[in-house]
């Protein structure tokens, strides 16, 4: 592919809502405004009555006779106090004790971020979506390759993430600036993201100083007092178990300090069919599904009524080679099940958009596209990874972010009650009686109060012809995607901060970086 050398063209409103902007006066695209979109369908559910009875029963089989190891002794003395069966690091609790605790957790709650208007609920029918996070690897078209990340990339990517209304919270780095040494590397990136970003954010729990020192930033972020931070949910973490059976040290670790602060808590084992769970999907399901209520039953033993979410990462390998797969009948058809079952255990869930692909192409739209419906269809609540992920998670785009938006506000748009409206003004008759068989629609009122407003509008597709978009420049999606990248950079604006709590924020970092940050192994 060519250098794009030509400017994005101007779109209309997508839609048939008023834009609004990352920055006052103005676009690069016009975009429907942020809103939090709920999906109104019934979700697909594969599993009969008794196929949920077998699930049900298998993960309880699972933590009951099998067990799973927590590397983290105090987690295993506050699960042996509250009753479980402990031999050495593997823990083993009843059905009964399972399902007590778990019903403690909230089906739905709220994440409020130090902008109000930016408040998130996850559960109650919503589904909300969210930036790629923690590719080593980043890949432009201008770079054309595969490079490591960079401070600079990753705030890049975050100011996509802002921009963008149909992403709703900002997740783990959406590229890993590893020029930047990892025992301070939060500090830096948590600063561009509170700065350059006013939605939800993430903390990883890789050890206490790392989740210590996001709590704090975040907190002052938000100019909230202790009290206040602890009141209501302010940010979240998302843990992967080590699969198979397993919870390690730091992970648990921050588990449970956010538990202890009322921070939401998304667990979601990785349970990669054939490679870390049973090569049938079923069995990957049921074992997933173990690992995570396990972590939900910890929670709720620290603080009743902790919000707790149930992720699934279950995908399959390729036999041939061992690599994962994403976006497959199987990566879909897991994803229905696991929603199926979060919805017996009463718990909102947590899926992701994902890819196996290398570059932004057709393959890693297929795959993703997938993989975001397979959410839409199990009822998932927060979809993690939904632009700009590559190559299984080890590359981040800013052309793949784009297109993916492309499909997200698509999906939204679709979730939108207008469209299936059946008031006597949508059904129209006397507008079809007006026109009759020898008419047209272009001209009646009925189509002029409502043509601005009653399609989606692309901001990246382009609609024209062969003929058309060949004497445009016959600039292929990926290049437009980069020119747009590049037209949101330039007319980016961070949102408003009140400048002594940047300063304080930045004080802190500054302080903390001379601690020494967070303790590494190299």
């Amino acid at each position: 592919m060519t250098e794009p050398n030509s400017k994005p063209q101007r779109r209309r409103r997508s839609g048939g809502r008023a834009g609004n902007s990352a920055r006052r006066g103005g676009a690069v695209i016009d975009q429907a405004p942020w809103r939090l979109p709920k999906n109104h369908d019934r979700p697909t559910e594969p599993l009969s009555p008794e196929g949920v009875a077998r699930m049900h029963d298998a993960t309880m089989r699972i933590l009951e006779d099998i067990g799973i190891e927590f590397l983290n002794p105090e987690a295993l003395e506050i699960l042996r106090k509250a009753g479980c069966t402990i031999h050495g690091e593997n823990v083993r609790m009843g059905r009964d004790m399972v399902m007590e605790y778990v019903a403690m957790a909230p089906g739905s709650f709220t994440i409020t971020p130090r902008n109000p208007d930016r408040t998130i609920t996850l559960g109650d029918g919503h589904i909300l979506f969210g930036n790629v996070s923690s590719p080593p690897n980043y890949w432009d078209m201008e770079i054309g390759r595969k490079v490591p990340g960079t401070r600079e990339q990753c705030a890049n990517l975050l100011k996509l993430t802002q921009y963008f209304n149909c992403i709703h919270f900002a997740g783990g780095y959406p590229v890993e600036p590893v020029d930047i040494h990892a025992s301070v590397r939060h500090l830096d990136v948590l600063f561009d993201k509170l700065t350059l970003c006013d939605k939800a954010v993430h903390a990883y729990s890789l050890g206490p100083e790392r989740v210590e020192d996001v709590m704090e930033m975040v907190r002052i972020a938000g100019g909230l007092s202790h009290e206040e931070f602890d009141a209501t949910p302010r940010m979240y973490t998302n843990i992967n178990s080590t699969s198979p059976l397993k919870h390690d040290w730091p992970m648990m670790d921050g588990w449970m300090r956010l538990a202890r602060r009322g921070q939401a808590l998304v667990v979601t084992p990785f349970t990669l069919a054939g490679a870390m769970a049973p090569v049938t999907m079923a069995g990957a399901v049921a074992q997933s599904l173990a690992e995570g209520l396990a972590a939900v039953v910890l929670a709720q033993i620290i603080n009743p009524g902790v919000p707790c979410m149930i992720g699934t990462f279950t995908s399959n390998v390729d036999m041939k080679t061992g690599a994962p797969a994403f976006g497959t009948p199987e990566y879909m058809r897991s994803t229905q099940m696991t929603g199926q079952m979060a919805r017996f255990y009463g718990l909102p869930m947590r899926s992701s958009g994902v890819c196996a692909a290398n570059v932004p192409d057709g393959q890693a739209m297929w795959e993703t596209e997938h993989s975001l419906w397979a959410a839409v269809q199990s009822g998932t609540n927060m979809v993690y990874h939904a632009a700009g992920w590559l190559e299984g998670g080890l590359i981040a785009s800013p052309e793949k972010f784009i297109m993916d938006c492309e499909v997200l506000a698509q999906i939204q748009r679709y979730m939108e009650p207008e469209i299936w409206d059946t008031s006597d003004a949508s059904l129209a008759v006397d507008t079809i009686a007006e026109v009759g068989p020898n008419g047209h629609f272009f001209g009646v009122q009925h189509t002029q109060d409502r043509y601005t407003t009653a399609f989606w509008q692309p901001a990246l597709s382009d609609w024209k012809n062969y003929e058309a978009w060949e004497a445009a420049g016959s600039i292929w999606t990926p290049e437009r995607a980069h020119l747009l990248y590049k037209a949101i950079l330039n007319e980016f604006e961070a949102p408003p901060m009140d400048i002594a709590i940047r300063e304080e924020l930045a004080d802190f970092v500054t302080r903390r970086k001379a601690e020494g940050g967070a303790p590494t192994d190299f």
